[in-house]
């Protein structure tokens, strides 16, 4: 089952531009998912990055101590690190320095937060990264957040100025810098949203959030939750036949018009995929890994991708 919205790209992708695509890909997980599952090394392979969260009221040893598993099983260890949630240089020193020495962490995804209002001396991502500590504690890869469909709380403006400081601080620190975006579901906003930042001046890499294997009901609930408009729209309109709600959607459409448009536009700015796995790890990392091992097959009229014949008659 697939998304379907508008084609963003007539061009087909082949098997060989959706495995590029998918090459490197990461994925996120919160403590509290992270605590359901028995080994992080039975669904992803060695080296993979996965992010990990660090929610409003969440205590931030909770995403030290999920940080430092990550590293002991082998993976790439990414913690969340949320400006409204800092209270202060003191503690985002403190915070830095344990993820450094219990996690071996060498990059972050630095971020405003879910908060309204700050707790402590940060606002935004930029005050934090203002502090040099990343550097200090040898952190010397930072993501930031993206918005292909805008954020209702600020204006166009605001985003691209933020944008742009950012890629000048990646210029004149020597910092690695990418851009970590919300999930989407819309290949057209997403296309869009890349040309758009990059006629603003954009060089810094994307790295796009989609979705992993989820109910339409799942990924309802977590659109509505972050207002991404034009998804929402997407899923909608599968959401009016009740039948669907409760199966298993995967982002077939999606995946096949990125990965066209990465084959197809050499200014594309989209480096990797980061997956959401909204519907649980497993069966989200199975899913990827097919696709990133290219044991699948297109079916192109319909925008759909399906296990390769041969894997079919290998599990029957």
């Amino acid at each position: 089952m697939a998304f379907r919205n508008s084609p963003a790209n007539t061009a087909s992708a082949s098997i060989s531009d959706v495995v590029a695509l998918m090459d490197g890909f990461s994925v996120e997980t919160t403590p509290t998912s992270a605590s359901k599952v028995a080994s992080f090394a039975d669904h992803l392979a060695q080296g993979t990055t996965v992010n990990v969260t660090f929610l409003p009221g969440n205590d931030p040893a909770d995403t030290i101590a999920v940080a430092a598993r990550l590293r002991n099983e082998g993976f790439e260890p990414v913690p969340h690190v949320a400006a409204r949630s800092v209270t202060d240089r003191a503690m985002l020193d403190r915070f830095l320095g344990r993820l450094k020495d219990e996690a071996g962490v060498t990059q972050a995804l630095v971020i405003a937060g879910g908060l309204d209002q700050p707790t402590g001396a940060f606002a935004s991502s930029m005050e934090l990264m203002e502090t040099g500590l990343f550097q200090q504690h040898g952190i010397m890869k930072l993501g930031v957040a993206g918005h292909p469909e805008g954020t209702p709380d600020i204006p166009e403006q605001a985003l691209k100025e933020a944008l742009l400081w950012k890629n000048r601080f990646a210029q004149e620190t020597g910092t690695e810098v990418y851009i970590e975006t919300q999930f989407c579901f819309d290949a057209d906003a997403i296309i869009a949203w890349d040309r758009r930042i990059r006629g603003w001046g954009n060089t810094l890499p994307i790295h796009l959030g989609v979705p992993g294997l989820a109910s339409l009901k799942t990924l309802l609930k977590f659109a509505q939750m972050s207002g991404i408009g034009p998804s929402i729209r997407v899923l909608t309109r599968q959401a009016r036949n009740i039948a669907k709600l409760m199966l298993v959607q995967a982002p077939d459409r999606l995946i096949l018009e990125l990965a066209a448009y990465q084959a197809t536009d050499p200014a594309c700015g989209i480096e990797k995929l980061h997956f959401y796995p909204f519907g649980g790890l497993a069966k989200s990392a199975e899913w990827a890994n097919m696709l990133a091992a290219g044991a699948f097959e297109i079916d192109a009229p319909r925008f759909e991708i399906k296990p390769a014949a041969a894997q079919i008659r290998a599990v029957s």
